[in-house]
């Protein structure tokens, strides 16, 4: 058998009438033809498909169990096949978390250069950082109020996976009495309960002690033991007096603002992540966005009396409005001065601000009930949080659905869209947080990072140049198919299917993978024509690593770069599924198809003389 082509034998599958076809390896292969001609059947449902089934049977018994069964395809049998990746059109992540930059893996390079490259400042203050001494976390802790009873923690756990039995004996042995286990207090001869397949933070209890004067000798000792247990990181956990909760605050040898106090612990990568609760927005826990209930959604007309039917929650499909809370708001409006019983439209924001967020103090309510009377005090959460805790508390799907009309998807007010806990984004490096170098498009942080060693110095320099050459490479790839415009903060659920098969290109063509086969379909579709031959060259690349390259195509240009062209009909649906012509460009014109037809320029589609007039865009 030869060695350098794939030999299809006895393909039946879909609409293919049992061809036999020879495909070249090692080369850019085109297959073209109309519109259900069988070109998907022959690439994907039985090229691919075998190859998938052959990969998943060259597992264990024990991995098969957790992939399951593939059917084989309809096919007698398939020659010369290499490991086979598919980049199609519906491979974009519907992962919420997903963007442009972590589909790429650029983001977890940024993540890498922002904790070891990056300079951190005080978010408060706006100025760099430094590192914390022994003598600055006394005197921190000497700041708090006389009779603050404190607990001296060392951090030896943190936010890690495991059990931690030997880590327990060794600070038993060590003659320590007490530890804080994921915030709870336990002897360390207790049973401590702890799920290995969950994340623990153990802190061990140094000292125990009041607030008074003369315990500075005692309090640094404390505190330097701390250190050293910590690995450089010690809590001071306070309960001032007079008050039942304690109060965390971490101290690091490593930054501190010298103006406001204000500390962070070492610089780790996932810090920078959205997807470690060490990095994430703690509002929006990392996805830039919360659904909330929506103000001009509630009132969907403001003409109509704020105790009479404008909120519509509170109104029956009848049109009467539910139980007390006609009552409910004639009071809020009598306690902050407004009559709510005037449309909604006539009242100020100020006025509006209670309806929809409380009140402090308590409202007197009076209730009607025919001719008698009933008077009491309550309090008032405002509209929002009375249907937030309808919403979280009801175990009825169709309560929810009910309310779910009246909410919306807005950015994250703590974060503002960014995704990351604001101590996160007060690390920059030339300038620029995290967040803001992801806001780039791909075109502008390609100029950033090509400027970015002369902005820095040199130790920085020396620590981020791999980690810039591996960015940049990942960017000229993403440049090189047409995708210059895209954030790396965009949403990978907002890609176009055309825009993430892209994607995936240009992350196979970073890996460096050789011997393989790809598969694509179609992916010059949504390409502006001047970016055309930049996607051409990045499929010529993948070939020229040593992979065979399978597109499902029509664009003329991209048949005119490949070295094989293969054409399925001759019609559509059951009159296609037979091999027209095959062979290189030269051999292709030569022959008398459809497609050769038009590429020697013979036939041609006319340009319309004259073209519909588009329709009034949709009011919004």
């Amino acid at each position: 058998m030869p060695q350098d082509r794939i030999v299809v034998v006895g393909a039946r599958e879909n609409n293919l009438k049992n061809i036999t076809v020879e495909i070249p390896r090692d080369k850019l292969v085109v297959i073209t033809g109309l519109s259900g001609s069988g070109k998907s059947s022959l690439a994907f449902d039985t090229i691919y498909a075998e190859g998938q089934r052959r990969y998943v049977e060259s597992l264990s018994a024990y991995a098969r169990q957790f992939l399951g069964q593939m059917d084989k395809p309809d096919v007698d049998h398939i020659d010369g096949l290499s490991p086979a990746v598919s980049i199609d059109q519906k491979s974009a992540s519907r992962n919420p978390r997903s963007t442009v930059g972590t589909v790429t893996e650029i983001y977890d390079y940024l993540r890498l250069l922002f904790a070891r490259a990056g300079v951190p400042y005080c978010p408060t203050c706006g100025v760099p950082i430094e590192r914390q001494s022994t003598d600055q976390i006394v005197d921190a802790a000497l700041a708090f109020p006389e009779g603050t009873r404190l607990q001296v923690l060392a951090p030896i756990v943190r936010g890690r996976k495991g059990e931690y039995r030997r880590e327990l004996q060794e600070v038993n042995r060590a003659g320590f009495v007490r530890v804080r286990v994921d915030g709870r207090m336990y002897e360390v001869t207790d049973d401590i309960p702890m799920d290995r397949y969950k994340q623990h933070t153990i802190e061990v209890v140094v000292d125990r002690i009041v607030l008074k004067p003369g315990v500075e000798s005692r309090l640094t000792d404390s505190v330097e033991t701390a250190l050293k247990m910590g690995k450089g990181v010690v809590v001071l956990s306070r309960q001032r007096p007079g008050e039942e909760d304690w109060t965390d605050e971490t101290f690091s040898e490593s930054y501190s603002c010298a103006e406001c106090g204000f500390s962070m612990p070492e610089l780790e990568p996932r810090m920078f992540s959205f997807n470690s609760p060490y990095g994430a927005c703690p509002e929006c826990t990392g996805l830039g966005v919360k659904t909330e209930f929506d103000p001009e959604l509630i009132i969907p007309d403001p003409s109509k009396p704020l105790c009479a039917g404008a909120i519509a929650p509170f109104v029956y499909k009848s049109g009467e409005t539910k139980d007390w809370w006609p009552d409910v708001l004639r009071a809020v409006g009598q306690a902050c001065g407004f009559d709510a019983t005037r449309p909604a439209r006539e009242l100020t924001e100020d006025q509006m601000r209670p309806v929809w967020y409380g009140l402090d103090h308590p409202v007197t309510v009076t209730v009607r009930y025919g001719r008698r009377e009933r008077t009491f005090e309550t309090r008032w959460d405002g509209v929002l949080a009375v249907l937030r805790k309808r919403y979280e508390t009801t175990e009825s799907e169709w309560v929810k659905r009910d309310l779910e009309q009246y909410m919306s998807t807005k950015p994250c007010p703590v974060c503002k869209g960014r995704r990351l806990k604001e101590e996160t984004l007060s690390v920059r490096v030339a300038g620029l947080s995290i967040a803001e170098v992801a806001a780039l498009s791909v075109e502008a942080a390609l100029r950033f990072f090509e400027e970015l060693p002369s902005r820095l110095n040199e130790r920085q320099r020396a620590i981020s140049s791999r980690t810039t050459k591996e960015i940049l490479e990942r960017l000229r790839f993403l440049a090189n198919v047409g995708l210059g415009y895209l954030t790396l903060d965009r949403s990978a659920r907002t890609l176009a299917g055309g825009e993430a098969q892209r994607i995936r290109l240009a992350t196979q063509i970073g890996s460096g993978l050789m011997g393989c086969l790809y598969i694509l379909d179609e992916p010059s579709i949504g390409l502006h024509q001047r970016d055309n031959r930049k996607l051409i060259e990045t499929l010529l690349k993948l070939r020229d690593l040593g992979n065979t390259v399978l597109v499902v195509e029509h664009d003329e240009e991209t048949m005119r770069a490949a070295d094989w062209l293969l054409e399925l009909g001759p019609g559509a649906g059951e009159h296609g599924g037979e091999v027209v012509a095959q062979g290189t460009l030269e051999e292709f014109l030569r022959l008398d198809c459809e497609t050769a037809a038009y590429l020697r320029g013979e036939k041609s589609i006319p340009v319309p003389e004259r073209r519909r007039a588009p329709r009034a865009p949709c009011p919004l």
